[in-house]
């Protein structure tokens, strides 16, 4: 059987990788992704193939690997974070419906939501959900629906893909919509480069968070109710005792 894995390199230091990703990138002969993604593994892999597409080429990625894989060769297709986040595995699912002689293997990784929650200090403690800005796939008016619903049930909220050239004023427009049911106080932090160089981040309220500028490297933390301010980080609260 033919081997394609589909591997989360995690937010992009090597030492936020799994060893189980680490050791799928070493057993293959092939290495392929976004290329942005595979300048942060090459030098750690050296002697293998590597193979890129654009963004926007989702597809022809994925047939890209199935193809390499009919070869005999093994193969990762590697994505930021974790594959089953935002990442490729469903249209490498979808796609693989085709290449019913490749064995397909899905290898977790350090998604930005987790990775950022350790720099911001513990905001995701209680019930969270994460959820796309970016209306390139998923129509805004949806987006709108999820943002309002989770405010409504105090929901902790990540924000991925807050903000584009096209998109500048969308974080805006979610924090209009999150103060419908959030308090303006409410604890929010932002993280910018999650585990590559230049990382940083800062603690705000939701007030300042609306007006604050943020990239496509950048992604956001809204607390619910009870999140607070603890030595600078921001932590929720799970309710184990009153302190």
């Amino acid at each position: 059987m033919n081997k394609l894995y589909v591997v989360g390199i995690g937010p992009g230091e090597y030492e936020q990788m799994t060893l189980k990703a680490i050791h799928a990138l070493e057993k293959s002969d092939v290495i392929i992704g976004y290329t942005v993604y595979v300048e942060l593994v090459k030098e750690h892999f050296p002697g293998k193939e590597f193979m890129t597409t654009p963004m926007k080429k989702e597809v022809d990625r994925c047939v890209l690997a199935f193809e390499e894989a009919q070869k005999g060769k093994t193969v990762s297709m590697i994505c930021s974070g974790d594959a089953g986040v935002y990442g490729m595995s469903g249209l490498m699912y979808e796609v693989g419906v085709n290449y019913p002689e490749v064995e397909l293997e899905v290898i977790p990784g350090v998604t930005a939501a987790t990775g950022g929650a350790a720099v911001l200090g513990a905001p995701l403690i209680h019930d969270f959900c994460l959820i796309s800005l970016s209306d390139l796939l998923t129509p805004w008016e949806k987006i709108e629906a999820r943002l309002l619903g989770a405010s409504q049930a105090d929901f902790v909220i990540c924000l991925y893909n807050p903000s584009s050239k096209k998109r500048h004023d969308y974080l805006q427009k979610a924090c209009d919509l999150m103060m419908k049911y959030k308090s303006e106080d409410t604890v929010c932090g932002i993280v910018s480069q999650i585990g590559r160089e230049g990382e940083s981040y800062q603690v705000m309220t939701l007030k300042e968070l609306r007006d604050t500028q943020v990239d496509m490297f950048t992604t956001v933390w809204v607390g619910n109710s009870q999140t607070k301010v603890v030595s600078g980080k921001m932590v929720t609260p799970r309710g184990y005792r009153n302190v």
